[in-house]
């Protein structure tokens, strides 16, 4: 397949001689001045060592984040496996990024709902309250819009490219659930998910108004308002990105007064307003399962997530293929891209050449980067 060709590098990239970035300050000097280190390159962009730093340092937290109820060991096992594909994931991602300029991808309303997602979240006031919240955190403002609008362009690119390109046909989610019928033998669960209003640190009368407020969308749902778009537009709990979801509960995991309203629901039906320690919320049930080998049909969605996760990751990794086959990636010797494409060259590292003389008649070339195949 051919590669694309990139001739415009950046001046940055260009002096980089295979493996530094050379301080622009530094051009007609007779030495460079090393400012950072190149580990890998993506056609015109470039990945630096601080990047790759910064990126290594936030594993543990990710980790964390993803296995709230995991031993530190676990943790560290999820952390060392992350570390090991850590280059190829920030590769994947500029290639995504770069694709997602090629097909004219715009993120920017999708930016401001999200970023009024996280506000609510935190229970901020303004997006300029989340702005000084963010820089408190030792994190510029700007950094941190452009890494929220890489993770939506990467999720659009990868919803229109492989995602919305999968099928699941019923016959294969009927030979899977006969295949799988004991994992549908189950005591009776109600699937759920919330409408949050936090409390957390308001006063006595501040809390009242909460509760109006909770009252008051209650009544909305009632009239036949959606619960996916009150919980986007006003939850303010963690659950807010899987639409409120909280997932599924068996008799006996929730506490009796929870579990004595949603046990009595069926499928779509939504509890009243119900106070917690640290806020107000109103719970829907997705789905009510009896006792027994649930039916065919209550179980089909939830097969049809199982074979598209199944398939989700081979076709990204294929997808991610194609996209290197058809880019320029370089990596600097010590670093592992473990989804390098074969023939993929290396980043040669060559000694910075100063400028002649200025006494002389002419100039020597400043040498551009090598390659090894």
């Amino acid at each position: 397949m051919k590669k694309r060709m990139y001739a415009g590098f950046s001046v940055l990239v260009v002096l980089s001689c295979a493996g530094l970035v050379v301080s622009p300050g530094a051009v007609g000097q007779a030495k460079g001045t090393v400012v950072e280190e190149i580990v890998a390159r993506v056609n015109n962009q470039i990945i630096t060592l601080s990047d790759y730093q910064k990126a290594s340092a936030g594993l543990r937290q990710e980790a964390s984040q993803d296995c709230q109820n995991c031993s530190q060991m676990q943790v560290q096992a999820e952390v060392e496996k992350r570390q090991k594909d850590l280059l190829r994931d920030m590769i994947d991602q500029q290639l995504l990024i770069e694709r997602a300029k090629d097909m004219d991808v715009s993120v920017e309303t999708d930016l401001v709902k999200r970023l009024d997602e996280v506000r609510k979240q935190n229970s901020l006031s303004s997006l300029e309250d989340l702005q000084k919240a963010v820089e408190s955190q030792g994190i510029i403002w700007e950094d941190y819009k452009t890494q929220l609008r890489n993770q939506l362009l990467t999720q659009e690119v990868i919803r229109r490219e492989v995602g919305g390109r999968m099928n699941i046909g019923s016959d294969e989610v009927k030979k899977y659930y006969e295949a799988h019928k004991q994992e549908f033998n189950r005591p009776e669960q109600v699937y759920l998910a919330e409408l949050f209003l936090s409390t957390d640190g308001k006063t006595p009368e501040e809390i009242a108004a909460v509760h109006t407020r909770a009252d008051d969308l209650h009544n909305r749902l009632v009239k036949g308002e959606s619960f996916d778009a009150l919980v986007k537009r006003y939850s303010e709990g963690s659950t807010v990105q899987q639409n409120g979801e909280l997932g599924s509960f068996e008799r006996g995991q929730l506490a009796k007064p929870l579990e004595d309203a949603v046990f009595a629901l069926e499928k779509g039906q939504f509890t009243d307003v119900i106070q917690t320690k640290t806020g107000f919320e109103v719970l829907k049930v997705l789905d009510h399962y009896q006792a027994g080998l649930q039916p065919l049909e209550k179980v089909e969605g939830e097969i049809s997530n199982v074979l598209y996760r199944q398939k989700m990751d081979p076709a990204m990794r294929a997808y991610l293929g194609q996209l290197r086959e058809e880019s320029y990636v370089t990596v600097k010797p010590g670093y592992v891209d473990t989804a390098a494409v074969a023939g993929a060259t290396v980043i040669q590292e060559v000694a910075p050449t100063p400028d002649a003389s200025d006494k002389k008649k002419g100039r020597k070339k400043l040498p551009l980067p090598k390659a090894n195949s």
